[in-house]
């Protein structure tokens, strides 16, 4: 009883010898019970004994059950005559991607998995294609003809950007459902360097993808895809039901359980959240003006601030849709339609976000700030005891803590789109049909939200047909939704970092009002929404630009918005960086774009080439606090009397742990009379 599908298998036993009778492989689209229920169907009031294995489903039917492990080692056993050994397992399912090591018997010695992400597993497939409007078989056969185009293997919301601008770039398709495969077979392969590989057996469904199969065999060239591998695990619950099953009953299930706990209403929590608002104010002639910038990974907003009074006079949100050059010349003409005929000097512009570099770049401004700064100023504005940030947007989700309004802590999501905008969005369209806009209309009349956890994006589809195939009601689907976002961003953001007495909660989702009354649920504290969640990045970039400017630290420099959306930007061939006096070894991709009369690289890894733009002199010794911690613990306190000692060598690798708390191994080893050794060098084949 798998996440995506029911396999079983029929076997016939005549004395010692089985054979397989009848197999089925069959998807559940989110209801196992009646897909499972169908299939047993069939042979109700047959002479046969039933034993099921499984995760999360088989708690919920009455019939006897074993674990996968056990279901494994009853299919390889009944492999095995064929006379292959194996030291491997990979059973590549709609979920999980589970490696099993293998002892001398074929019995499970270890069990590895990847993380709570279901990037690069067959839900994850499925979905990507879908999205192309692809079936499974069109999308194999198209990856066997295409060049791998490098995707995300970050997560599925993140993926599925990837491949949307690329295709929208006019990237082949074939090309983006080969990269697909190949970053599948790059999960595999990453999870099998753990344990040893000589020679591995590869099941579940993602085995049939003939395209992930190959590219795992360039790495691995023992790979072995039995012809049970669709139904490997029913299999082997089959072979062990001879011994271990139970006659089929009509009665299959446990009708008393929900796969859900429940959690409160979100209208308990309303209470504990201000959602406070503001007054555009009207342009008048020769007003002093700056525009503040926000490119996000998923929008892009702008805000038009008379710095007389600090009055918002115009704002725009909107898609950036991959290409934040054209995102930002669409909000200089949104505001300059919006200004009409009024004529105001425009003395700076600052640019933050994720794109806030290239969009610099495109504006030729130098008021480049980071988001923290600008997200911080906004809020301290509206409310100068504020001291945490919450702050959720597209696909980048962060908190902030302030001490005297001064950001002094600060976290983001990794490669996990879970506790974000896009999540909510792609859940409530894909599965319930419900646009972005309409979420908190239902999620505020929710009565009893199901627990979906901080779940991830590829998976959460098959909880919600789950929880429509159980009655639950829309609205309660999506408060749940609603309720993960906040759970991810608790469990995944925050962490263990501290939550003070004045909260803000900031960002484009929190024009969802239930977002803020979810989180007001989780962390039981009141919290404030300030006007226009969403801007708040670009009025913050503003004010910061505007205290610059005082400072001396900016010169004031007049923009004008015609020129902004009349400026064109061509692209030119890259080339890659050769690392400067550093030698840096990255290798990083540098583009180089013209904008009017000038040639900028821009890209890489580090400042370099900012830096050389801005003529700012970087000492990289002085900022080098790597080379200074390593100096710190491998140098200066270690005691040096040890290296002559007489008694035993201990040898200690310079990796992992080493480097937090070798002057405690040195010392200690050093006090009993040993001598410590360790390499000069490091050897990558000694992690591998």
């Amino acid at each position: 009883l798998g996440a995506s599908t029911i396999s079983a298998a029929l076997l016939i036993k005549d004395n010692d010898a089985v054979t397989v009778a009848e197999t089925h492989v069959r998807p559940h689209e989110g209801n196992p019970k009646a897909v499972f229920a169908k299939l047993l169907s069939q042979y109700q009031g047959e002479q046969l004994t039933v034993l099921i294995t499984g995760r999360k489903f088989r708690q919920f039917v009455k019939l006897p059950n074993i674990t996968e492990p056990e279901a494994i080692e009853f299919a390889l056993e009944y492999v095995e005559r064929q006379g292959t050994r194996y030291d491997a397992l990979v059973s590549a399912g709609g979920e999980t991607f589970m490696v099993y090591r293998l002892d001398h018997a074929h019995k499970v010695a270890g069990i590895s998995t990847g993380n709570k992400c279901a990037s690069g597993t067959g839900e994850f497939f499925l979905q990507q294609i879908k999205r192309m409007n692809l079936g499974i078989e069109e999308a194999i056969n198209l990856a066997d003809t295409g060049v791998p185009y490098t995707v995300s293997g970050r997560c599925s919301v993140f993926c599925k950007s990837d491949c949307t601008h690329a295709l929208n770039k006019g990237e082949p398709i074939a090309n983006v459902t080969a990269g697909l495969c190949r970053m599948i077979s790059q999960k595999i392969t990453e999870l099998l360097a753990k344990i040893p590989h000589n020679h591995v057996i590869l099941v579940g469904g993602t085995a049939q993808n003939k395209v992930v199969v190959d590219h795992i065999k360039q790495e691995i060239p023992n790979v072995d895809v039995p012809k049970e591998a669709p139904y490997f695990e029913a299999l082997g619950a089959a072979l062990a039901a001879f011994d271990r099953g139970a006659p089929l009953t009509a009665d299959l299930f446990h009708h008393e359980h929900s796969g859900f706990s429940f959690l409160p209403a979100l209208d308990k929590y309303a209470d504990l959240v201000t959602f406070n608002s503001i007054d555009y104010a009207t342009a008048n002639s020769g007003d002093t003006c700056i525009i503040g910038l926000d490119v996000g990974s998923t929008t892009t907003k702008a805000v038009l601030m008379r710095l007389s009074d600090h009055a918002f006079l115009a704002s725009i949100y909107l898609r950036t849709n991959g290409n934040p050059v054209e995102a930002s010349r669409q909000c200089y003409q949104n505001i300059r339609e919006q200004l009409g005929d009024t004529p105001v000097e425009i003395v700076g512009i600052g640019v933050t976000g994720s794109g806030r570099h290239i969009a610099g770049l495109y504006s030729l401004t130098d008021g480049i700030i980071n988001e923290i700064i600008a997200h911080a100023s906004a809020a301290v504005y509206f409310d100068p005891d504020v001291d945490t940030i919450f702050e959720i947007g597209g696909q980048d989700a962060k908190y902030t803590y302030l001490t005297n309004s001064v950001a002094a802590d600060y976290a983001m999501n990794e490669a996990c789109s879970a506790g974000t905008g896009s999540f909510l969005e792609e859940a409530a369209w894909e599965s319930l049909g419900v646009k972005v806009t309409d979420i908190a209309d239902h999620a505020v009349k929710a009565i009893k939200p199901p627990n979906f956890s901080d779940q991830c994006a590829a998976f959460i589809s098959s909880d919600i047909k789950n929880a429509t195939h159980e009655g639950i009601a829309r609205e309660d689907i999506l408060a749940g939704l609603v309720y993960s976002i906040c759970f991810n961003y608790i469990n995944r953001v925050k962490g263990h970092r501290p939550v003070g007495q004045k909260i803000f909660m900031q960002g484009g989702v929190c024009y969802n009002r239930a977002v803020p009354l979810a989180m007001a649920a989780v962390i039981r504290k009141p919290i404030v929404v300030p006007p226009e969640p969403g801007l708040m990045g670009a009025f913050g970039v503003a004010l910061e630009v505007e205290k610059r400017l005082a400072l001396g630290l900016l010169q004031k420099k007049l923009f004008n918005l015609d020129t902004l959306i009349e400026r064109q930007v061509t692209y030119e061939k890259p080339f890659i960086c050769a690392g400067g006096k550093e030698k840096c070894d990255l290798k990083c991709s540098i583009n180089r774009i013209r904008i009017e009369d000038s040639l900028y690289p821009f890209g890489g890894a580090c400042n370099r080439y900012y830096n050389i733009r801005y003529k700012i002199h970087v000492d990289s010794d002085k900022l080098d606090l790597v080379k200074l911690r390593s100096e710190l613990v491998f140098d200066k306190y270690v005691q040096t009397a040890g290296d002559h000692a007489a008694g035993p060598v201990i040898g200690i690798n310079r990796s992992f742990l080493t480097h937090r708390i070798f002057p405690l191994l040195y010392n200690y080893f050093t006090l009993l009379g040993c001598r410590v050794v360790i390499p000069e060098e490091l050897n990558e084949k000694a992690f591998d």
